[in-house]
């Protein structure tokens, strides 16, 4: 079982995607800049890189960062231990949540990924630390993404769960101000970071206050 205290989840949540990048160089450079800018929380994930790579990838984020950044791991369980980070996120074709729960053990954080009310449900039983819900706006960082949840989406999601709420999916500076007025307590931000991501970092953080 997880412990019983609720996490606090900064307002930005940045997601790292290494198969956006050329290179490993190009990706750490990216990840440095995200955490030079400010972010505090962040996922690291790769759909399409080989096991040995991923796991290399990790061992380096952890070594660079130590400490000083929150680190998830996106699906694998198994990596987030191996590579010592601080928690994993499973969505709903991953491990289920009590088998991550069963890997991870009770200290490190586990976020769920919901994208309907029943999901919410369902995930809030569990002993996740946090749920996300999306996508919250049409997005183009997965190449087959469930329907679109709207604001109204995040609002339904916090009325059914009092775990702390990640809203994901189209969130950019212009519009990440309005998910939070609707619930949530933080924003996963992948594609409005890979650009000028130092400053993009720090206005994310301005607006979100």
């Amino acid at each position: 079982m997880a412990p019983d205290v609720t996490i606090v989840l900064p307002r930005l949540y940045a997601l790292a995607d290494a198969s956006l990048f050329s290179s490993n160089v190009a990706f750490m450079r990216f990840v440095d800049e995200l955490v030079d800018g400010g972010v505090s929380l962040l996922q690291y994930r790769d759909k399409s890189g080989s096991p040995r790579q991923i796991l290399d990838q990790a061992y380096e984020m952890k070594r660079r960062m130590g400490n000083a950044v929150k680190l998830i791991m996106n699906d694998r369980a198994d990596f987030c231990v191996a590579a010592g980070f601080d928690g994993v996120h499973v969505g709903q074709e991953d491990l289920s949540p009590d088998g991550a729960r069963r890997l991870v053990g009770p200290e490190r954080w586990l976020g769920v990924s919901t994208h309907n009310p029943e999901q919410v449900r369902t995930a809030d039983k569990t002993s996740a630390d946090y749920l996300a819900i999306g996508p919250v706006f049409a997005t183009s960082s997965k190449a087959n993404p469930d329907p679109v949840v709207g604001l109204e989406g995040v609002r339904a999601a916090r009325a059914l769960t009092q775990k702390p709420l990640v809203a994901i999916g189209g969130i950019t500076r212009k519009n990440c101000r309005s998910v939070i007025d609707a619930g949530a307590d933080s924003v996963a931000v992948i594609s409005d970071l890979l650009r000028e991501s130092n400053k993009r970092v720090r206005d994310f953080l301005a607006i979100l206050g």
